[in-house]
């Protein structure tokens, strides 16, 4: 469970790293603020962000998931706000982070199950006969 929770701990330090070297208005101080950042958006996403994607689940499925993206940039923001060495300039910012961060989630998904597995495996879903799949 603890070798888990430092995978993940440092995969978001690594996604916090490539946002800020490719979002403008994202910069990381120090080493020692990005493990804090990532510390901290970690402790937010696992504690405040359930709580916040039930309460606006409506706008989620209405937008088809992407107001999750905006919950992740409010995580980000609150993050930035928390920490000292971690700075976000404004929402554009933090959505864009949010952005970078699940494109390397995507990424880093594929990657994973195709080196367990050896291939990805999608889901195909049809429609046959009229009925609805």
């Amino acid at each position: 469970m603890i070798f888990g929770f430092l995978i993940i701990w440092a995969l978001t330090a690594f996604g916090l790293w490539i946002a800020s070297l490719t979002v403008p208005g994202v910069r990381v101080r120090s080493t020692s603020g990005l493990w804090l950042a990532a510390l901290v958006l970690g402790l937010a996403n696992a504690f405040i962000r359930p709580l916040l994607f039930w309460l606006t689940l409506p706008l989620t499925v209405l937008s088809f998931g992407l107001f999750a993206l905006i919950l992740n940039a409010l995580m980000i923001q609150a993050s930035a706000s928390l920490v000292d060495d971690f700075e976000v300039e404004g929402f554009g910012a933090a959505l864009l982070a949010a952005l970078v961060m699940a494109l390397l989630g995507i990424i880093g998904f594929i990657l994973i199950e195709w080196s367990m597995m050896g291939t990805v495996h999608w889901m195909m879903m049809e429609h046959r006969h009229g009925r609805p799949f």
